[in-house]
């Protein structure tokens, strides 16, 4: 679509790149304005998927560095090499980056193709070349993504001293997304907790990719590039460590570097798991059974697998050939229309499993899942106090409340109702959480600073 508004002459181009191509884009197509800067012109140019008038309300004309404060919403941002903001757009919060031209427009296409393909990654929403400033001096091209809702970046879950299970999980998480990755064919190039966003999870975190300017996809990757890619993660996630160190934000008894090395542990089991073959008697078939649902329990579905036996048939060896992640979240959402984290829709779905078990013998799991649904987890988010409602997002709340109706009933030996167990929640547990989901509007210039340094307190809103 084009849509040129004759107020300001910006233009909106759709996007330019091949979803069937691989790798890189090529830089004498994608890049033009990087190699001859005398072609930026006053017009500003947009490049989206789609329409979004509010973009053409923003201060492009200013350096992003210089964006008035009514135009910024302040969260926690990570560690980069480049100038990032987050502003306001329509009821949305948008992050900006400025970067040359070349390397937005190639991430934007990563990031485009990445979830075309179903990978935990932020959304792309548009290129903005052409920028000037009133007198008509170049400014670097910007490359704009949505923000994910109840993410943070890993520096802002740091606020107090981390307990080591909890780093733990944060590199397990990741190396769950490196692994998700690498099975569609995408070499990152520079892993990082900095260029990650974390979901809480059902006790767990869940990973996002933010920055994909150095990634590249392929048909696949071989064992060298995946290995090499562990290692950039070793090495970053080391130096992340030390430097949280520094600052005191992590147990003085923490190894950085023995510590980052459990990302190799996890990866590579994990990566055994999904594409390991395996072999066995042929008396033994109950093993691809048992296989398959293992990789169920780890949250991925096998859409293919080869079996072979040997000449003599006496072994049968199995091995997974393309293998989707999101087992549980796709059954949530074909049961009840809820879209969770993976680990979040694994609870609810064993809370609506004993659910049906104790209710509806017998029964139909649609039907029973739709009275789950009126019958526990919509009173629980309805008895959220509205002021308390953007803590956290309503699956993580729901997990939290069975989670804490199950330690008073283990504590107390006997039934807690449900009601009694929420209540405790809210006012015990819920009313002292950080609210993940604020945004904080027209910040003074001492909370900017504090948020610029990527730490925030619990009780900064």
């Amino acid at each position: 679509m084009s849509w040129n508004p004759p107020v300001n002459g910006a233009q909106w181009h759709d996007e330019p790149t091949d979803y069937s191509q691989l790798g890189k884009l090529p830089r004498a197509e994608a890049a033009s304005g990087d190699e001859t800067p005398g072609l930026i012109t006053g017009s500003l140019s947009i490049t989206a998927a789609s329409a979004d008038p509010e973009l053409l309300d923003l201060p492009w004309h200013i350096a992003l560095e210089d964006w008035p404060q009514a135009n910024l919403a302040a969260l926690p941002r990570g560690i980069s090499r480049h100038v990032v903001r987050f502003a306001h757009l329509g009821g949305s919060v948008i992050a900006i980056k400025e970067t040359s031209e070349h390397v937005a427009r190639h991430e934007y296409h990563m990031l485009r193709k990445l979830a075309r393909l179903d990978v935990p990654g932020v959304e792309p929403v548009a290129v903005i070349t052409g920028r000037t400033t009133p007198d008509g001096a170049p400014l670097n091209p910007c490359l704009v993504t949505r923000h994910l809702k109840f993410s943070m970046p890993y520096r802002a879950l740091f606020s107090q001293m981390l307990r080591k299970d909890t780093l733990t999980r944060l590199i397990d998480a990741l190396a769950l997304l490196l692994v998700r990755l690498h099975l569609v064919g995408f070499y990152w190039g520079d892993v990082s907790l900095s260029n990650t966003l974390f979901r809480r999870d059902a006790g767990a975190f869940a990973a996002y990719l933010v920055d994909a300017e150095t990634g590249e996809l392929y048909p696949d990757l071989s064992t060298g590039q995946r290995e090499y890619d562990l290692e950039i993660a070793r090495v970053n996630i080391a130096g992340e460590l030390m430097d949280l160190l520094e600052g005191e934000l992590i147990d003085e008894q923490v190894d950085p570097v023995a510590t980052s090395e459990l990302i190799m542990d996890s990866y590579r089991r994990l990566w055994d798991e999904l594409t390991a073959k395996e072999s066995f008697e042929l008396g033994d078939r109950w093993r691809v059974g048992a296989r398959i649902r293992r990789l169920n329990e780890l949250g991925f579905d096998v859409e293919e697998y080869a079996i072979k036996t040997t000449p003599d048939g006496s072994t049968i060896q199995l091995q997974p050939k393309v293998v989707d992640a999101g087992h549980h979240q796709r059954r949530l959402l074909r049961l009840t229309g809820l879209d969770a984290q993976e680990n979040q829709a694994r609870r609810l779905l064993n809370d609506m499993d004993a659910y049906r078990a104790d209710n509806y013998p017998g029964q139909d799991e649609e039907i029973s899942a739709h009275a789950w649904v009126s019958q526990v987890f919509e009173p629980i988010v309805r008895s959220i106090p509205r002021e308390l409602s953007g803590k956290l997002e309503p699956a993580e709340v729901v997990h939290e409340v069975l989670e804490h109706r199950w330690y008073m009933t283990e504590k107390r030996n006997q039934h807690v109702p449900m009601a009694e167990a929420l209540q405790s929640y809210i006012d015990d547990v819920l009313r002292h959480r950080r609210d993940e989901a604020t945004l904080l509007l027209n910040p003074d210039t001492e909370l900017l600073q504090v948020l610029e340094a990527g730490v925030i307190t619990p009780d900064e809103d």
